[in-house]
């Protein structure tokens, strides 16, 4: 991995040597709270908007204070047009990370996915179009690669989405190119791979598979994995997603109208993902055991592997992940933990 301070200091310096004024959607959730909490440190003026549906005024409480820029937060849905006309007004740079999320969600709420990914991401690309907005940083997905099976993932090399979810997502891309080609809008996706950190809610059916699984051994309970434990993803730590935004916002303009991965490159089984984070929570003292995890049937709309190359991200951007999986896991474990015990 990169070292943190060189991955870092170029530009989160290119950020604070100019104060412009960001639109963070989703700024409630894990991601964009992240994103609110970086920018505000380096002395930004930051907009938030969040309908709290799935983000947490807690988290932005958590990062209200953070650095010298300004927050103005409005609780706000992106389904609404006059909401995303009014959130672009006077904006440089939007970070659109609203969305709603998982795979086994759009299977059976497949009417309620499009509405808040595509119909909600098309509502910002015009607010931002018709607002003068310089880029607009957009969160795609991995679950766009679909069913092909070449390894590692490459933009470029995508199949047929495999759920309302991916289908949600790689219409919000087709929208970014048709609004950078006709209305030149300045658009850059970021297909984030399997996301975790500090803030990631471990509550509800939904929630991804880290917290889901920290929650359930904190509890003492066996956690489920679906399958024979042999699927694998490409776990991708938040900090290294903040900078491919912050990177992705201030790229030349060659960078502009495509897509990048955002990962590790590195791919870690649930089996192995299991053991590890069972030999964290154990190490730092949060439990004396863990019980074996259940295994239970695959779940529909589920790809069994997934791993990026992040040449071109690398290459336009100057992505470079500061954080393994292992350093990713250490940080977000040591919150969980002492969340879990100042409750």
């Amino acid at each position: 991995m990169a070292d943190e301070s060189d991955a870092l200091s170029d530009i989160l310096g290119r950020v604070r040597s100019k104060r412009r004024t960001w639109l963070v959607t989703g700024a409630a959730g894990f991601i964009g709270s992240h994103l609110v909490e970086t920018l505000l440190e380096a002395g930004q003026s930051v907009r938030g908007v969040d309908n709290l549906l799935t983000g947490s005024m807690a988290n932005i409480e958590a990062v209200r204070s953070a650095g010298t820029g300004t927050l103005e937060f409005i609780e706000a849905d992106i389904r609404d047009l006059d909401t995303c006309l009014s959130a672009c007004d006077g904006v440089d740079v939007v970070l659109h990370q609203a969305a709603l999320g998982s795979v086994p969600r759009s299977v059976r709420d497949p009417l309620a996915t499009h509405d808040h990914n595509a119909n909600g991401t098309l509502n910002v690309f015009v607010a931002a179009r018709d607002a003068g907005v310089e880029r607009v940083v957009y969160a795609s997905s991995s679950s766009v690669y679909g069913d092909d099976p070449r390894l590692p993932k490459v933009e470029g090399e995508e199949g047929t989405p495999l759920s309302p979810y991916a289908v949600s997502k790689k219409v919000g891309e087709l929208y970014a190119n048709t609004f950078f080609d006709h209305h030149g809008l300045e658009t850059i996706g970021l297909r984030y791979f399997n996301v975790f950190g500090p803030r990631q809610d471990p509550d509800g059916p939904y929630a991804a598979v880290i917290p889901r699984w920290v929650a359930t051994m904190l509890n003492g309970e066996a956690c489920v994995i679906h399958g024979d434990g042999e699927t694998s993803r490409d776990f991708c730590y938040v900090a290294n997603v903040v900078q491919a935004n912050l990177r992705a916002a201030l790229a030349r303009p060659e960078a502009a109208g495509q897509v990048f991965n955002v990962a590790v490159g590195s791919t870690t089984s649930l089996n192995d993902l299991h053991t590890r984070i069972a030999q964290g929570l154990v190490e730092a003292g949060a439990l004396a055991d863990v019980p074996a995890p259940v295994y239970t049937d695959f779940r529909p709309g589920d790809i069994r592997h997934s791993l990026a190359d992040v040449d071109r991200a690398s290459a336009l951007l100057g992505y470079a992940p500061t954080h393994t999986v292992e350093e990713g896991l250490a940080g977000a474990l040591e919150w969980y933990a002492a969340d879990a015990l100042s409750a």
